[in-house]
């Protein structure tokens, strides 16, 4: 049956991606508001820095510990069932740390337990809802989608943590009930979504059946060049853990102007996404980017070098709009050139790979800025992710030589629209 001019414009022409869209914001500002609450509780309990450093660790360990795991369940059982769960299960993590806040317990180590808890909820949530995602749209609007969920996810990092301030003045039992009540919003929005069976697949159980993700990804040089050269990037030219050195040492601006930079990025991007839903990228994608990936770099050594608070906020934006071009480009990819079957277990993959490089990309600045200094760290990190876009155009031609997003025919059995070609 034909689409109507509405279905084809837009993604939220479609009830289910509404909802999900929804919970997809629900969920986000929900996680960055936890974020913020349970790093301030865990200072205020302890008064130690490490402290903080093993909080993003045992946050982040579960999508290491069950990386193979998450991804098989989001291939293997309903993925909106699956998704609602990993809410769930973020929900009474939250509800935890609520009655801890309430009842004024000091102890720290039920907090850790709650949080890791906390991390093995997202580590389903995230391949389930990456999987779920193209089943909700037609084939031809799942870029301007991905971009749309994008776009949610950085909104949330620009409203989440205000949010999470300016509740924490109410309260710990405040900052924490609304994100209890945020993530059992995102529930019901999840489980209202109509049921979609994942792809039947043919593949043997065991070992190989979990590694598959990982098999299929090492085997595609046009998925394995996008995602590794985002991960590249991320590690050599974030330097979100130097922020705090560049807004007291540098730009002197204090703790206001730390936030305004950490928010920075997030509204490039988001600007970004808004111009992308409007005009999606139509030809030239693999080039577009590498180039996105190189004007990122050239962003963040400009952003390493300035000693004004407005241009170091204006590369930060730029940086975040090129990154955005980059995730579009590369998340589109992976939801169009991997089999239904699959989706899970590449997206678990995906998640590990940019989750990996974000935690080791603070520590590589870290490490690297107390070699060199932090200045020197920036810009040698800058320009190191430009050489890797160089480099990454040579190595996978396929990446470079890409014109569409959208292949002739997606894996799974949908058709793209007539008029598109193919270009693998």
């Amino acid at each position: 049956m034909p689409l109507s001019g509405a279905a084809r414009a837009s993604p939220f022409a479609h009830r289910d991606f509404r909802r999900f869209f929804a919970a997809r914001i629900a969920s986000g500002v929900a996680i960055q508001i936890v974020n913020v609450g349970v790093g301030w509780h865990v200072y205020d309990l302890t008064a130690d820095p490490f402290a903080l450093g093993l909080v993003g660790l045992v946050t982040f360990l579960p999508s290491v510990l069950l990386a193979l795991l998450t991804g098989h369940v989001a291939d293997r059982f309903e993925r909106r069932r699956v998704l609602a769960a990993a809410f769930a299960g973020a929900a009474l993590a939250v509800g935890g740390l609520l009655l801890l806040v309430v009842a004024g317990s000091r102890a720290v180590a039920p907090v850790f337990g709650l949080v890791f808890l906390f991390g093995c909820a997202r580590a389903f949530a995230n391949p389930a809802g990456a999987a779920l995602l193209p089943s909700l749209v037609p084939a031809e609007l799942l870029r301007v989608a991905v971009t749309w969920n994008s776009m949610a996810f950085q909104g949330s990092i620009v409203l989440g943590p205000a949010a999470g301030g300016l509740l924490w003045l109410a309260g710990g039992p405040a900052v924490f009930g609304t994100a209890l009540l945020s993530f059992l919003l995102a529930v019901g929005l999840v489980a209202s979504l109509a049921p979609r069976q994942p792809a039947a697949s043919d593949e043997p159980a065991g070992l190989q059946r979990l590694l598959a993700g990982f098999t299929f990804i090492r085997g595609q040089p046009l998925i394995f060049g996008a995602i590794s050269l985002d991960m590249v990037a991320v590690l050599l030219g974030g330097a979100t853990a130097l922020l705090p050195i560049f807004a007291k040492d540098i730009l002197e601006v204090g703790p206001a102007g730390l936030g305004a930079l950490r928010a920075a990025p997030a509204v490039g991007a988001v600007a970004m996404a808004l111009g992308l839903a409007r005009r999606p990228l139509e030809r030239r994608v693999g080039r577009t980017m590498l180039t996105a990936v190189a004007v990122f770099g050239l962003a963040m050594a400009g952003f390493g070098l300035s000693k004004s608070f407005p241009l170091s906020l204006l590369l930060l934006a730029i940086a975040g709009a090129a990154d955005m071009v980059s995730v579009v480009v590369r998340q589109t990819l992976v939801q169009l050139e991997t089999p239904d079957a699959m989706r899970g277990r590449v997206a678990a993959v995906n998640t590990l790979f940019i989750g990996a490089s974000n935690e080791l990309g603070e520590f590589e600045s870290g490490v690297v800025a107390g070699l060199i200094g932090t200045v020197p760290a920036t810009v040698v990190g800058g320009l190191g992710t430009v050489a890797a876009a160089l480099l990454w155009s040579r190595l996978f031609p396929q990446l470079r030589e890409r014109d569409r997003l959208l292949p002739e025919t997606i894996p799974g059995g949908a058709t793209a629209p007539p008029g598109r070609r193919a270009d693998r």
